[in-house]
């Protein structure tokens, strides 16, 4: 997982609420388990056209202005529904590393944690002022600094959110699961050469 540092992008806007899991990765392209390659198929129904190839002029990520975007800012309950972990692989393989909105469903803000992507909790008045500015001036660039917890705006606007300090480290550190077990390498090992001595008819071949 890429460690998450301070970035100043390009904020896209998607003014809906209760975009669910099968919105954000459709259940017809959940067939591979590898991360990669799901952000072609990211908002897949609303991106393209009924032919599934030509692009929707009217789906708002598709905004030239929105391109190259590393952060999404969207409406109440981002990521409602299944469970689906393709949802935050989809993102990240998308580009966008950070998530704005009011409330996230409970197991997408997890996972998102897990897979390099940091969802901010705004309230319901930051979320307006932010969603207000890039409409009057689409393609503005946000700055994320996730050491000092902030979100800062060329208008002005300054968001200190909170975070728990565990996911924090592991963000900076782009450490997911594997790479926090992998921290332990000696510890396992030394575990599994004194396992070998005691019980070595376990080990055997």
């Amino acid at each position: 997982m890429e460690k998450y540092t301070k970035h100043t992008s390009v904020a896209a806007l998607m003014n809906r609420s209760n975009v669910d899991t099968d919105q954000i990765i459709a259940k017809q392209f959940l067939k591979k388990v590898e991360r990669t390659g799901f952000g072609v198929h990211l908002f897949h129904d609303w991106r393209y056209l009924e032919d599934g190839v030509t692009p929707n002029p009217d789906f708002e990520l598709n905004n030239p202005k929105f391109e190259g975007a590393k952060v999404l800012v969207a409406g109440d309950n981002f990521g409602c529904g299944s469970s689906r972990e393709h949802a935050p692989w989809a993102i990240d393989d998308y580009g966008f590393n950070t998530v704005i909105s009011t409330s996230f469903a409970d197991i997408f803000y997890n996972n998102c944690f897990k897979n390099g992507i940091l969802p901010i909790v705004v309230d319901a008045d930051t979320l307006k002022a932010l969603m207000a500015e890039i409409e009057s001036n689409e393609g503005v660039s946000f700055t994320v600094d996730l050491e000092n917890q902030t979100v800062s705006t060329p208008g002005g606007i300054e968001v200190k959110f909170e975070i728990d300090g565990f996911r924090k480290n592991n963000l900076l550190n782009g450490l997911d699961d594997i790479g926090l077990t992998l921290k332990q390498t000696d510890k396992i090992t030394s575990y599994e050469t004194k396992h070998k001595e005691k019980f070595p008819w376990l080990w055997a071949s």
